[in-house]
Formats: structure tokens, sequence, C-alpha cells
């Protein structure tokens, strides 16, 4: 079975996503017309200006929703059926005209705000609801789809609930469809609105970027920063997926597509081959949080605080360091554990020489940090970032474009959109039902009083909604039900500075892939390296176990995400969290200078706690803890470790 058949295999069966029709036969070409004509579309509206927002919403909408049904089969049956079902090219078209409605009856729309809708409009919001939540299953998976259709049943029988806390007066379905359709607080509300004017673009850019081939780039500029080093292959593997994952936003697709490079590598050197699927899990997943990218759920963050994408992006740097530096340290303490060497250097490529031949790879990325950073929009960092990776991809004949390749390339950008667009529309649902009914509010009060006030215990139920909506949500649509619902909780009631609480929910958000028992990043990797996937979703939570940690500790500790900075107190808090991930590392792999004992291990365990929490008495505390650990071990002869 060669790589890329095993790739796709994965994908399909853990990756949703991509469990698209690969022969579609003679609809390929309206396939490629909607997908080039919704690219231009986009091009074309982030360069001159966009529409009025629920046009633009249209469009992007419409054009997704004919090619979902035209790509991806009602069942996993279809996929490998020649052409597409008769049914699915009456639903491509349909839907497609119910989102384009409307665009062709805009001003009638506005007016019947005003004088009431007609039957006909009342037939098409019923439609287009169907129609984006069956879009959403086929792309997504049905947990988003339920959690959607639940809100939905709310809104329509919520008043039938005898308890304060949940009921509310009825509406009919046909109220509850247009506002979901024809308002701006539903489907066509800010998600999709951020989908519509940035985060298309970017995830073009990320498209882009790898046909310039700087995957590849990233794989052996990190085997020739750390390869040579303990444990070489794993820390190669973490900064590798680091830069990929910023790339693809997607933590199964990254953990499979750098995972068939770097998980046979690792078990090659003598990693577990737990350790070598949960490694790259980790790192994938993380992929989402690492600036300049990030996930797409990032973009929308914008709009729900009301500052700029350079504020997002620089104040999630610091704990992006802290999660990658945790799995670096575990990856290095595991190495020492097992004794396994770094990769000889004669077989490694060589840093200076590799940043000769290929460092112009770099300069999309430097054009859209520096766009974002000299204040200009996402927009614009998005279209010149798109300008300068298509000239680098001129450098190369390899990666030259041609007139079909770059239709190709233009097609690509379009059908990578289709989930995320499918997803932001079915959370637009739930939001939608969360402003119509004041649930929001309602959620909110319960977190409160079930916490009765106590800001640590209404964290670890947010947190806990957070991951167990992360198990079938998206990581974007799981963003926009936790910060509609439970960060204005945490907001107005504990004063807590938003873009830490905005944070917090999108790390939980995230984790949710590598937490058991629905880790699908980590039963990818496990798929590759031939482990066991449970083990391997355990050992991917201890690697990223900051991931765990430091989002408590920037609610308490703001100034992590630059909050009221303060140079000297910000360098302080830096360097005793990185202490303290240290110390964590140590005491769950199991190994500090010496193997450790478990009453060592639980001594590492508290010095790091208390490390990364702010405080000049727990830092103390917890570097008197670490320093009395490395006496003891220090006592102990070394084990002669065989590699």
């Amino acid at each position: 079975m060669n790589n890329t058949h095993t790739q796709d295999t994965l994908l399909e069966k853990y990756d949703k996503e991509s469990a698209f029709r690969k022969n579609i036969g003679r609809w390929s070409w309206v396939v490629t017309l909607f997908a080039v004509t919704l690219t231009g579309f986009h091009l074309y509206t982030g360069y001159f200006g966009t529409l009025p927002t629920q046009k633009q919403g249209a469009v992007h909408l419409g054009l997704a929703l004919g090619m979902i049904f035209l790509l991806y089969p009602a069942s996993r049956k279809g996929i490998n059926r020649p052409s597409v079902a008769w049914y699915d090219v009456i639903l491509a078209f349909v839907a497609t005209f119910v989102a384009y409605y409307k665009i062709l009856f805009f001003d009638e729309i506005l007016r019947a705000r005003v004088t009431g809708y007609s039957t006909v409009d009342l037939i098409i919001a019923v439609l287009g609801v169907l129609f984006v939540l069956e879009a959403t299953r086929r792309t997504v998976g049905m947990p988003i789809v339920i959690v959607a259709a639940l809100a939905i049943a709310y809104a329509l029988f919520g008043n039938f609930i005898p308890t304060r806390i949940l009921s509310h007066p009825g509406f009919e379905m046909t109220d509850v469809s247009v506002s979901l359709w024809f308002r701006e607080s539903g489907i066509f509300g800010t998600p999709i609105q951020i989908s519509a004017k940035f985060i298309f673009l970017f995830l073009f850019f990320g498209v882009v970027l790898t046909r310039t081939g700087v995957g590849q780039f990233f794989n052996d500029l990190a085997f020739a920063c750390t390869g040579r080093y303990t444990g070489g292959s794993a820390k190669a593997a973490v900064i590798a997926s680091a830069f990929q994952g910023m790339i693809s936003g997607s933590s199964v697709g990254n953990t499979v597509a750098s995972g068939s490079f770097t998980i046979p590598m690792m078990k090659k050197a003598g990693f577990k081959p737990e350790f070598a699927a949960a490694s790259e899990a980790a790192a994938s997943t993380g992929g989402q949080i690492m600036p300049p990218l990030m996930g797409a759920a990032a973009f929308i963050m914008v709009e729900y605080i009301g500052v700029s994408y350079a504020e997002i992006m620089m104040a999630a740097v610091i704990p992006a360091v802290l999660y990658f530096s945790g799995i670096f340290i575990g990856a290095h303490f595991e190495a020492k554990k097992q004794g396994i060497l770094g990769i000889p250097k004669e077989q490694l490529p060589s840093k200076l020489d590799l940043l000769k031949r290929q460092g112009y790879m770099l300069l999309p990325l430097v054009v859209v940090v520096g766009t974002i950073l000299a204040g200009f929009t996402a927009q614009r960092a998005a279209l010149l970032g798109i300008g300068a990776a298509l000239l680098v991809s001129m450098v190369r004949k390899e990666s030259r474009l041609t007139p079909k390749s770059l239709l190709s390339l233009l097609e690509q950008g379009a059908r990578v959109a289709l989930p995320v667009i499918a997803a932001v529309a079915t959370a637009g649902i739930i939001a939608g039902v969360v402003g119509m009914t004041g649930l929001g509010a309602k959620f909110a009060a319960g977190i409160i009083n079930l916490a009765d006030g106590t800001l640590i215990l209404a964290l670890i139920f947010t947190m806990i909604a957070c991951i167990v909506l992360g198990m079938g949500l998206p990581t974007t649509a799981n963003y926009v039900v936790t910060a509609t619902i439970a960060a204005p909780a945490l907001i107005n009631e504990f004063g807590l500075a938003p873009i830490a609480v905005h944070l917090f929910v999108f790390y939980f958000g995230i984790v949710a892939d590598i937490t058991p028992p629905v880790c699908l990043a980590a039963y990818a990797g496990a798929g590759i390296a031939r482990a066991n996937p449970m083990k391997t979703g355990v050992t991917a939570v201890k690697l990223a176990i900051g991931a765990f940690i430091i989002p408590y500790v920037f609610i308490y500790h703001p100034i992590l995400v630059l909050v009221d900075v303060n140079l000297p107190e910000l360098i302080m808090a830096l360097v005793f969290a990185l202490l303290g991930m240290m110390a964590i590392s140590s005491a769950l792999i199991g190994y500090f200078i010496r193997p450790s004992s478990l009453p060592e291990r639980a001594m590492l365990l508290a010095a790091g706690l208390a490390m990364i929490m702010p405080g000049v008495v727990s830092s103390g505390s917890g570097l008197l803890l670490i320093a009395v650990c490395y006496w003891l071990q220090r006592q102990r002869p070394a084990l002669v470790a065989t590699s």
C-alpha cells in the first residue's frame, strides 16, 4: 500500500472533511466552475471591497452548498461510486438557488421585515436551514447537527419546560426559520460573515503555501535544527508540526500529512509507537493556537472581542510557546529515559545551506506578519500573503504554476473551505437561537449558581463544557458556541480580561482532538504508527498537559496574554512558567536527570504547578522542590543508557 493511499484511507476514516467522492464523472466541470468562481469572488472582493454582508454571505454559502452536495455523498457507501446520485444533483442546484434567493430578492426581503414575509419566503427559509444542516452532516458529522437541532427544538418548545432557568416564550417554526435565514443573527451572522471576509482567504493562503512546497521546507528545517540532539526525531516532529499546523488548521489532517513522515522516523529511532503517534498528534493539534495564522476561530474572535487580529496574534504567542515547549521537553525526557540518541549529523541537511537555497519560502509568512503588525486588515494581509506565495512558487520549476495547475489551485482553495463554511453556518444557527431565546444569559446564570460564585469552579465547568462540545464539534463551531454562552459569564461576573477568557475557551475546544475517549488526531496518529489508539490518546494528553494548565495561568495572570504588560514582570512570569512546564513534563514522563521514583514525580508535579502560578512564594517553593529532587537524584548512580 503506497503512502498516498494510506493517508487517504486514514483521512476518510478519522476526518469527516476528507470523506468526499473521488470520481464525480461529468459533474466535475460543475464543481470546478463553482470552485473557481468562489475563489475568484473572494479574491476580487478582498481587493475591491466586499458586498453588503447578506449578499457576501449568500454567495459564499450558496456556491459552497452546491459543491458539498456534489462532492459529499449522503453516506460513506457513496464515496467510491462513480458519478453523483441524481438526487444530490437536484439538491446541489436547489440549495444554491435557495441561498441566491437572498440576492435576487434582496430589496423585497428587507421590506418584508416590516410588511411581513410571503409564503415563498417562509418555504425558502425552512429549506435553507435544512440544507445547511444536511450539508454540515455530510462534511463535518452528526454531533454538531444534533446540537443545532436541539437548539432549534428548544426555540420551538422551550416554553413547555417547567423551570425558570430554561423556559422562554414559545416561537413558531416560521419565526425561527425566518430569524435564522433572513436576519443577521442566525446563519448569516458573525461567523459566516467572518468566514466570507477573512477565513476563506487565509485557507486559500494555506493551500498556496502547500503548493510551493513550504511544508517540506519546514520539515527539513526542523530536522536540521534539532535532529542531531537527544531524541532529535521527536523534537523535529514537534517543530515541523507546529509550522505545518498553523498553515493547515486541521488537527487530523496535519497529523496524517506530517505524521506519515515523522512517525516512522521516531519509531525507527527507538520511540514506542504510542509515543511517536502521540507526540505528532499533540504537536499537530497545537498548530491552531500557533501565530501568525492560527485556526479559523481566531478570526471570529476579532469580531467578538472587538480588537485587531494583530492583538489576538500577539496575545497568543506566549501561551503557544509554553504549549510547544511542554511537548518538546516531554520528548526530551522520554528520549533520555529510553536512551534514544539523535540522528547522525551526516544524515541531516545543513541549516545554512537550507536557508541559502530555500529561505525565500519564508517570505509569504513574513509578509503576512509584517502587514498585520503594520496595522493593515487581516483581509489585506491575506491577499498580500497570497501574492507573495504565488511569487515564491515561480522560483522553482517543480512548483511553478501553469494555467492548468493554477485552475487546480483555485479549485482546491474552495474545496478546503467547504467544511469550515458548513460548520460556521451551523454554528450561526446555535448562536442565533441563543440570542433569540436568551439562553446565553440563562446558561451564564446556571454556571454562576453551580459554581456558587467561585471562579475556579466556574472555569472548571466551562472547561468541561468546551471539551465535551469539542468531541463532536469542529474547533470553529465549538468556539462560537462557548464564546456566545460561557465567555460572557466569566467576563461579566468575574471581571476577567476578555482576551484571556476567549483564548481560554479556544484552547479547550482544540484539545478535545487529543482528549480520550474521542481523540481523533490521536487515533489518526495511532493508525500510522500501528499503535493502541486509547494509549496514544492518554500519552498525547501527558505531552500536551500544558494546554490544560496554561489557560488557567493566563486567566489568573493575564500578563501572559499581554494584558497590563510590565516587561520585567513578564520576563519573570515567562521564565518561571517554562521551568514549571519542565517540572510537570518531567513528572509525567518519569525522568529528570535519573528515572524518577513516585515521591520524586509527585514532588516535581507540585513544583511545576507552584511555579506556573503567579506569586513569589509559590515560585520560590517550586524552585526549592526542584532543587531537592535534583539533589536526591544526584545521590543515585546513573544508569548506562543504550540507544
